[in-house]
C-alpha cells in the first residue's frame, strides 16, 4: 500500500503575497514542511503540487534527481491553481493526478504540526475502524452566533468560557483519506471522519498577514533556539 503526502503550493496567493516561499525565520514554509514530512517514516513519496516556477526550482535544485527518491514534482494546471477552481475541484484533482493508496494532504500553512503528529494520524488510519479519514482538529472555546442567534450557549443561561461545549474545528495540519475516497467525495474530509486532536502550537493555520507574522515570531522563539522541538 502506497503512502503519499502532497503539499499544495499555488503561486501568488491572495491574502498573504507568496506565503509558502517567503522568508520564514531563517527558513520558508515550503522548506519547513519538507524537512518535517522526511522524517515521517510511513511515507513511501511526497509530492509538490504546484504551478510556481520559484517552488519548482526549489525542489529540482534540493530535493528531486537522486539527492532524495521521495520526493517528486506535480506541475499544476492553471486553472486548477485559479479563483475559479472550487475547494471541491481541487480536491478531487489532488486526487486524480497523485498514484497513491493513501493520500495524506500537508499544506504549508500548518508549520508547527509535528512529524509524530502526522505519522499518528497514518496509524490510526490503517489501523481501521468505523471512519473512512483522520484529520487533525482542535477546540473552539468561543460564544459563537450566527445570522443573530448563538450557536452554542444560552445568552441568559451563559457558562463560563471553559464551559462551552467542545466544539472541534478542522485545522487542516494534517489529513489522511484513501484516494478512491477523494475522487469520489471531492473533498479531503470523508463522510465518517476521525479525528486526532492537537495543541495550540500545532494547530495553528496561516490564512492572513497577521497569522503569518505571529507564527514567525513563534518559530524564531521556540524553534529556531531549539530546533530539536521539531524532530
Amino acid at each position: 500500500m502506497k503512502i503519499t503526502a502532497v503539499i499544495p503550493i499555488r503561486k501568488g496567493s491572495q491574502r498573504v503575497k507568496d506565503k509558502n516561499l517567503r522568508p520564514f525565520g531563517d527558513t520558508n514554509l515550503m522548506e519547513l514542511k519538507m524537512s518535517s514530512l522526511l522524517k515521517v517514516p510511513e511515507l513511501d513519496s511526497i509530492i509538490v503540487n504546484t504551478n510556481s516556477d520559484d517552488a519548482i526550482s526549489i525542489v529540482n535544485k534540493y530535493y528531486t534527481g537522486g539527492v532524495n527518491d521521495k520526493v517528486s514534482l506535480h506541475r499544476r494546471e492553471e486553472y486548477y491553481a485559479s479563483s475559479d477552481c472550487s475547494g471541491s475541484e481541487f480536491f478531487r484533482h489532488l486526487g486524480e493526478v497523485t498514484d497513491t493508496d493513501v493520500f495524506v494532504y500537508t499544506p504549508c500553512t500548518s508549520p508547527f504540526i509535528k512529524p509524530e503528529t502526522i505519522s499518528q494520524c497514518i496509524r490510526v488510519f490503517l489501523d481501521g475502524g468505523n471512519f473512512d479519514c483522520v484529520s487533525t482538529v482542535s477546540y473552539i472555546k468561543e460564544f459563537l452566533w450566527l445570522n443573530g442567534s448563538p450557536v452554542n450557549y444560552d445568552p441568559l443561561n451563559a457558562p463560563n468560557s471553559q464551559n462551552l461545549p467542545d466544539i472541534l474545528a478542522l485545522n487542516f495540519g494534517a489529513t489522511v483519506i484513501g484516494r478512491e475516497d477523494l475522487i469520489k467525495n471531492s473533498n479531503i474530509i470523508g463522510k465518517h471522519p476521525n479525528f486526532v486532536l492537537t495543541d495550540e502550537i500545532e494547530s495553528i493555520d496561516i490564512d492572513t498577514p497577521l497569522d503569518f507574522y505571529v507564527a514567525e515570531q513563534l518559530y524564531k522563539k521556540l524553534f529556531i533556539k531549539n530546533k530539536n522541538i521539531l524532530d
